[in-house]
């Protein structure tokens, strides 16, 4: 990928990008593991005969033991336990449902096979939230921070993972400075 580029104006605006069938293949297969885990996650849900009745499903009110899902998942307040949990019982489905729409609009818009990237500015926003989510799971385990340096070791086993952290931050840029555009 070299970037995106503003195509049309007003309303027929679009964002366009290509990307190489291999670059497709890696960022589906991420977006589609985000998508695992947080569908993992919504089924961990406590049955409830309320839910039943009025359609309102809630979600866990624990924080989620893996540190990947607890970063995609935060806590909704770090003051009080018990407020953090009835707030996460409440809204995380609606997180999850969330994070779970904008991982179908990319891979609804990306090509199998890779190739050319059309985008509205509402689809390049689903684009940049998924982008978001996939950059925090595998930042998380990679155990990315400021600190790190950009290249690491050779015989580090995150080193060749690290590369794709640092593609996935190139694309989102890119697509955060061309949708700027639109606005």
């Amino acid at each position: 990928m070299n970037g995106w580029r503003r195509s049309g104006r007003g309303s027929r605006a679009r964002l366009v990008g290509t990307l190489e069938a291999q670059e497709a293949a890696v960022l589906r297969g991420l977006v589609g593991e985000v998508r695992e885990m947080l569908a993992a996650r919504s089924e961990e849900a406590p049955a409830d005969e309320l839910a039943v009745l009025t359609g309102l499903r809630p979600g866990p009110s624990t924080r989620p033991d893996d540190r990947v899902l607890a970063r995609l998942l935060p806590d909704f307040s770090s003051d009080d336990a018990d407020l953090s949990g009835a707030m996460r019982s409440l809204h995380e489905p609606d997180l999850i449902r969330a994070k779970d729409a904008a991982a179908t609009v990319v891979l609804d818009t990306l090509p199998e096979t890779g190739g050319r990237v059309e985008l509205t500015a509402e689809q390049a926003d689903a684009w940049l939230a998924a982008l978001n989510d996939v950059r925090l799971a595998l930042g998380t385990a990679l155990d990315v921070s400021e600190d790190m340096p950009e290249d690491l070791p050779p015989d580090d086993p995150r080193s060749a993972h690290l590369g794709v952290y640092h593609w996935l931050t190139f694309v989102q840029d890119a697509l955060v400075q061309t949708r700027m555009q639109l606005l």
